[in-house]
């Protein structure tokens, strides 16, 4: 078990999904696990990290391969592992090839129970292959009654749940876990830093945070010794860099026909506030169907954007944001500033629009790190409900904007002020004015009897004067959320 608990050393976070993964081992039945996330998420090193020495076999689906190729891939698999001195013939369907896998697996032996690992398995189940008939054929056949465990593994998220969770056919009903492996919170994104040597502190991290999210694989881009703005310039902005392109490959390799998921992302990086399905459809062009449903839906897999009820709405009158770092940070600023070449990142921080984008970044990061946000108000056992509020107003009355309203079921109310700063913010007796009012005009706009409290949320916090006691009720700073 030396090598296990290397490899499991080595993860960062991931506690809750490494326990369910390891609990696997020790049930004494088959189990059938889907394991989603978007791309360059970290899938398939967690489950290679704690399933070292457990997996049987292993395969990775190519990306636009045929069906022919993906079978020669597969028996090129089968031959490695095995360690056959004559090359596997290829099998003329998928049906043989699970067959063949069965046989494999019937004359290994082992003390340790065996994994099948398939990754990328929407890459396998290529067009009218008969893949998931095949695979539904070895799980029912086979696998269910032999104690193994088979994991299976995708970044096309709406096409696992819709292909595989939610099957209809042979695998109606069969996968016994699921994981929705998430990318790293602030916290996670520190630890990884550190683990690399690299020891930004925690207003730099929150930075980099929002430009390129907590995806693993773009912080390994990371350099040592570099400052954030360095960084970015050399990943985002330099010929050569990892995120300088990646914009049009990540839709691609997770959506047939993406161009309607990008025309949906790029109006939502347009609308810091959200959209609605009808004002995405307006912006889009894309007529407002079942088409229109699919592809949110994909998004809202996938992790790109997030669907939030604005407080005291309908269901109906949700709206969506733009909830990647990375998409938002491409489309306001890299795919018009690339050609400048390196160096542009770090003359472009005084601006009118980095100052906007970096507040719309924070935001978007708060509400991602709302149980963090729960724990530093003492409320993290109370049931909540969380939105943004607006109001444009009505009838001579001024409208009104919450960046955060958490409604709780202990009868009070935290309205939640969200500002990116970079020291000690300072509360200005006209900006005081202005938060006194939006405070009235909130309690007005919905006849709430509820307890209302004013929390302020910023990188250090307030710079206390004589204008913010009386008016804000709790501060919270960076290092709230990066709690665990």
């Amino acid at each position: 078990m030396k090598q296990d608990n290397h490899k499991l050393n080595a993860i960062i976070g991931r506690k809750a999904e490494i326990a369910l993964l390891q609990g696997l081992l020790a049930s004494n039945e088959s189990e059938l696990v889907s394991v989603i996330g978007r791309r360059r998420v970290g899938k398939t090193f967690l489950v290679e990290s704690v399933y070292a020495e457990h997996i049987a076999f292993g395969i990775t689906g190519i990306q636009h391969a045929s069906a022919r190729e993906q079978l020669e891939n597969f028996a090129s698999a089968l031959h490695i592992i095995s360690k056959s001195q004559l090359p596997i013939q290829i099998p003329r369907s998928w049906l043989e090839a699970f067959r063949l896998l069965i046989m494999y697996l019937e004359q290994t032996v082992s003390t340790k129970k065996k994994v099948v690992f398939l990754d990328e398995i929407p890459w396998l189940a290529s067009h009218r292959s008969g893949f998931l008939n095949a695979f539904g054929f070895f799980w029912n056949s086979w696998a269910v009654k032999n104690n193994i465990v088979v994991v299976i593994c995708g970044s096309a998220a709406s096409w696992m749940i819709q292909k595989v969770v939610h099957n209809k056919g042979g695998l109606y009903n069969r996968i016994t876990q699921r994981i929705q492996l998430q990318p790293f919170t602030l916290s996670d994104a520190e630890l990884f830093l550190h683990s690399r040597d690299i020891n930004l502190n925690r207003y730099q991290v929150t930075d980099l945070y929002m430009a390129i999210g907590g995806i693993p694989h773009y912080l390994k881009a990371v350099r040592k010794g570099d400052s954030v703005a360095q960084n970015i310039d050399n990943i985002c902005f330099t010929p050569g860099g990892i995120l300088h392109d990646e914009f049009d490959q990540l839709y691609a390799a997770l959506f047939d026909h993406s161009e309607n998921h990008i025309e949906i992302v790029r109006a939502l990086a347009s609308k810091s506030s959200g959209l609605s399905r009808g004002e995405i459809a307006q912006t889009t062009k894309i007529p407002n169907g079942g088409g229109l449903t699919k592809t949110i839906e994909e998004l809202q897999y996938s992790g790109f954007i997030t669907e939030y009820a604005p407080f005291g709405k309908l269901k109906r009158e949700t709206v969506y944001r733009l909830s990647d770092e990375y998409s938002l940070f491409y489309l306001k600023f890299i795919a018009s500033m690339r050609k400048e070449g390196s160096g542009i990142w770090k003359s472009f921080q005084q601006t009118a629009a980095f100052r906007a984008w970096s507040g719309y970044a924070f935001e978007g990061i708060c509400l991602k790190h709302l149980p963090q946000i729960k724990n530093a108000l003492g409320i993290a056992g109370i049931f909540t409900t969380s939105s943004s509020f607006y109001h444009k107003g009505a009838d001579g009355m001024d409208g009104c904007q919450i960046d955060l309203v958490i409604d709780r079921d202990d009868r009070v109310i935290n309205l939640c002020e969200i500002k990116w700063a970079a020291s000690e913010f300072i509360i200005t007796k006209a900006y005081a004015a202005e938060l006194r009012k939006k405070i009235s005009l909130f309690k007005y706009y919905t006849n709430t009897k509820k307890q209302v409290f004013f929390t302020f949320i910023s990188t250090y916090g307030l710079l206390e004067n004589e204008h913010s006691r009386g008016l804000v009720d709790k501060v919270l700073t960076l290092n709230d959320l990066f709690r665990t």
